[in-house]
């Protein structure tokens, strides 16, 4: 319950709020066992979500390296929190390289950028292409996907568009990284990759990450409701990816790539 004002009093009504629960990952491969990172995230789809977070962080470069990811059901995680811990278990070794760059956390600044590119990138492709107009329309088509939004207001979301304006799968998350992963995830799983001719649209700011998570996957345009920071900036126009910001009605802001962005 929460109360807000109404006829000079505080007036008490029920309210909806979103899951926020930990997620602690794990990982099984030929070479041993290790716990890797603990997020917190709203539960639903956690196997895309170990997916496509795996695929960002270097680890994995596609499905067939993942043998299964499911949840533990140890003696030691009883109950719900057993939902609360999930085991990807690999084929072969973890990528060594992937592993580094994510012990050694997000230093920031060039010295991050330096680090991708030690790891390396996907080449990006030449596509997609939309018009001003089919851009204005992402975060509306984004929006309409997102029912816990819709309830509680609470939630970031992330959608994949293809090159027709087509929503392939939308999905929401306390955490904005993990909206991502998700939808990545998904594509991962389900056969989608590479995402070449996708567009990527998210309901919060583009950050480092987001560009970094969406370069993983191939993704050469990322769409945005608000705006993009100065190192998303700077690794985008290296790589060659579009970033679109402050989509509202006919207006834009685009930070780079902008041969993919047509007039009307």
């Amino acid at each position: 319950m929460v109360f807000e004002p109404g006829d000079g009093a505080l007036v008490r009504r029920a309210d909806r709020l979103a899951v926020e629960d930990p997620l602690e990952i794990r990982l099984e491969s030929p070479t041993g066992a290790s716990t890797l990172t603990e997020t917190m995230r709203t539960p639903g789809n956690d196997t895309e979500l170990v997916a496509g977070w795996l695929l960002a962080e270097g680890i994995i470069e596609r499905a067939e390296d993942i043998s299964q990811i499911s949840y533990c059901v140890d003696a030691a995680n009883g109950g719900d929190q057993r939902f609360n811990v999930v085991t990807a278990n690999l084929r072969g070794p973890a990528d060594e390289r992937g592993r580094e760059r994510m012990s050694e956390g997000r230093v920031g600044g060039t010295a991050s950028i330096e680090a991708l590119r030690a790891i390396g990138l996907p080449a990006l492709s030449d596509g997609p292409r939309f018009a001003v107009s089919a851009l204005s329309q992402l975060p509306e088509l984004l929006q309409a996907g997102q029912r816990t939004f819709q309830v509680t207001g609470t939630v970031h979301g992330a959608a994949l568009v293809d090159a027709t304006g087509t929503v392939l799968i939308v999905r929401e998350d306390v955490d904005r990284h993990n909206a991502v992963d998700k939808v990545v995830g998904w594509a991962l799983l389900n056969g989608h990759m590479p995402l070449s001719d996708t567009a990527l649209v998210v309901s919060g700011r583009i950050s480092f990450e987001i560009v970094q998570k969406a370069a993983q996957a191939g993704i050469a345009m990322v769409v945005a409701v608000s705006g993009a920071t100065s190192l998303a900036v700077a690794l985008a126009e290296e790589i060659g990816m579009t970033l679109v910001g402050f989509v509202r009605g006919t207006s834009c802001a685009i930070y780079s790539g902008s041969a993919r962005v047509l007039p009307g």
